[in-house]
């Protein structure tokens, strides 16, 4: 199970962090990520974290700005996002990759998928 909290309104060019609580299996075994889908577009995928955390991937539109980190010890995956824009605006959802390496861009490497936190980005 995945349960992602910290969502909600923030201002252009604030912060948020985005947790994600997992249950039901080896956390540290598998490889994280997270995607988001805005209204009315397909599910972007955002960052993704290999199993020891030293290994990170972000997209183009966040690179620079959203860090990912995970704390193994506590079952638990982060996303800070800084320097927030209007556009970064959607429903975000953490995932569960299929084993310790995926190819983080490609979606079907994921198989477990959040239920979503809300974050909006406006004035």
């Amino acid at each position: 199970q995945l349960v992602e909290s910290g969502g909600g309104l923030a201002q252009p060019g604030g912060s948020l962090r985005l947790s994600c609580a997992a249950s039901g299996f080896t956390f540290s075994m598998y490889a994280m990520g997270w995607a988001r889908q805005a209204p009315g577009k397909g599910l972007e995928w955002v960052s993704s974290i290999y199993t020891d955390g030293r290994d990170t991937y972000y997209s183009d539109s966040v690179k620079g700005r959203f860090t990912i980190s995970r704390d193994n010890s506590k079952n638990t995956l982060y996303l800070q996002m800084n320097s927030l824009k209007p556009e970064d605006t959607a429903r975000y959802y953490c995932a569960k990759a299929t084993g310790c390496c995926p190819i983080p861009e490609r979606l079907s490497d994921y198989d477990h998928w959040g239920q979503g936190a809300q974050v909006t980005v406006s004035t």
